[in-house]
C-alpha cells in the first residue's frame, strides 16, 4: 500500500540511503578499552584513560545537507508530515554526536540534545532501589562460568525458535558484554567475558527477543524507517529490552542495580564528574567491584559523556506501566519504534502503510516473574 504514497516513500527511500551510516554504537566504543583499563587500575585508578575510537567513514557535512533537502511538505498526511520533520532532526543530531566522539564535552552536550541527562526523580528512583538489600542468589546462576563460545552456543540454540539467521561476532572493542549491530543483523558477544547462566539468559530475552525481533521486523517493512529507527527510539527499545528480561523471570534485583548505578554514573557527567571520578563514586561509595565500577564508568563516560544509560531504568517503567494498562505492545516491536509514535504505527497498520509484525516476543506471551519484590519495586517507581 505504499505506492499510494509515492512522495512518503521516495523520501523515506532517500532517508535509507542517507542514513545507513548512522549507527551510533558503531563509532562509541573505544578501539582501546582493555589496554586503558590495565593502564587505570595500573595507575590505581588516578589516570584517566585516553581513549580511541574508529574513524568516522562518511562526510557529516554533506550528510547533513542532503538530509535537510528533502521536500517533507510534499508528505500529504499531516501527521507522517510531522514525524519525518522529527526523523530528520533526530538524524541531524546524531550525526552531530558521532562527528565529535572523543571531543569531550563538544561529544557531551552533542549527547544531551540526543538523549537527555537524569532528572532528580530518575536519580531518586536509582537511590530508592539501591537501598534495597542485597538478595541471595543460588550461585550457579550468577557465578561467571561460561566462556564466550559457550555464550556463543547457548544464543545459536536460543534463536532456533525464529527463521532468522543470527551472525555472531566476537570483540574486544564493545563495552557491553553483549549488543546488536542493527545495520548488519549482529550478535557481537565480548570476547573476554565470562557470562553467568543468569547473564546468558537476560542477554537473549534482551539482545534476541527484542532487539533481533524489532531489527527483523523493521527490515520486514516497507517504510525503511522502521528499520533505521524512530526518533528517540532508545528509550523504549531498551525498555522493551528489559521487560523482555522480567517477563521471562531472569531479572533480578542485582540487575535492576546495575541499571541504577548507569543512571547515577549518567547523573556524574552532569555534575561535571572525569572519568576517576565516576568510578570513584561506584567504587568506594557504592561499594561496587573495580570491574563493575570500570565497565559502567566506561559505558558513561566514552565519547566524552554519553548519558543513554539512564534510560533502561526509564523506559522500563515506561513498558512496565504500558503492560500493565493493557496497552497494545505490538506496534512496539515492528521495528525501531519510539511508544510516543505507537498511535501513528497502528495507523499506518490500518492504511496497509505498515505491516502487522512477522516476530513476536515469546516471552511477552505469559509473566515468569516470580519475585514480587521486583513488582513492588517496578510499580512505586515514580
Amino acid at each position: 500500500m505504499t505506492q499510494d504514497h509515492p512522495n512518503l516513500t521516495k523520501i523515506d527511500d532517500a532517508l535509507n540511503r542517507m542514513v545507513s551510516k548512522i549507527e551510533l554504537l558503531n563509532y562509541i566504543n573505544p578501539t582501546n578499552i582493555e589496554q586503558e583499563k590495565r593502564n587505570f587500575f595500573s595507575s590505581k585508578y588516578n589516570v584517566n584513560p585516553s581513549f580511541r575510537y574508529k574513524k568516522i567513514d562518511f562526510n557529516a557535512h554533506n550528510l547533513q545537507q542532503q538530509l535537510f533537502s528533502q521536500d517533507i511538505d510534499s508528505i500529504k498526511d499531516e501527521e507522517t508530515r510531522a514525524f519525518y520533520r522529527d526523523v530528520i532532526y533526530d538524524y541531524s543530531g546524531l550525526i552531530q554526536c558521532i562527528e565529535t566522539i572523543g571531543q569531550g564535552r563538544k561529544f557531551y552536550y552533542n549527547a544531551l540534545k540526543s538523549f537527555g541527562t537524569p532528572t532528580e526523580k530518575d536519580v531518586e528512583n536509582a537511590r530508592f532501589i539501591l537501598h534495597f538489600g542485597d538478595e541471595n542468589y543460588n550461585d550457579t546462576e550468577m557465578t561467571p562460568q561460561y566462556s564466550v563460545e559457550e555464550a556463543a552456543a547457548y544464543f545459536a540454540d536460543f534463536v532456533k525458535q525464529y527463521d532468522f539467521k543470527l551472525a555472531i561476532k566476537l570483540s574486544t572493542k564493545i563495552a557491553a558484554a553483549a549488543m546488536v549491530q542493527n545495520n548488519t543483523q549482529t550478535l557481537i558477544l565480548k570476547k573476554n567475558h565470562r557470562y553467568s547462566a543468569n547473564q546468558l539468559q537476560v542477554l537473549a530475552n534482551h539482545e534476541i527477543g527484542v532487539h533481533l525481533v524489532t531489527t527483523y521486523n523493521g527490515l520486514d517493512q516497507d517504510l525503511k524507517i522502521f528499520h533505521n529507527g524512530f526518533p528517540k527510539n532508545v528509550e523504549t527499545q531498551e525498555g522493551l529490552a528489559v521487560f523482555s528480561e522480567y517477563m521471562s523471570g531472569c531479572l533480578t534485583l542485582y540487575r535492576l542495580k546495575e541499571l541504577s548505578h548507569r543512571v547515577i554514573a549518567a547523573d556524574s557527567l552532569r555534575r561535571g564528574f572525569e572519568f576517576s571520578d565516576t568510578f570513584d563514586l561506584l567504587h568506594n561509595q557504592y561499594k561496587l567491584n573495580r570491574e563493575e565500577s570500570y565497565n559502567i564508568t566506561l559505558r558513561a563516560h566514552r565519547g566524552g559523556g554519553f548519558t543513554k544509560d539512564y534510560m533502561y531504568l526509564t523506559g522500563l517503567k515506561k513498558i512496565y506501566d504500558a503492560y500493565y494498562n493493557k496497552e497494545n505492545l505490538d506496534p512496539l516491536l515492528a521495528g525501531k519504534v519510539c511508544i510516543e509514535y505507537a498511535p501513528m504505527v497502528s495507523k499506518w497498520m490500518k492504511q496497509g502503510i505498515a505491516k502487522e509484525n512477522k516476530y513476536e516476543n515469546f516471552a511477552f506471551n505469559k509473566i515468569e516473574n516470580k519475585d514480587t519484590k521486583l513488582d513492588f519495586i517496578l510499580k512505586n517507581l515514580k
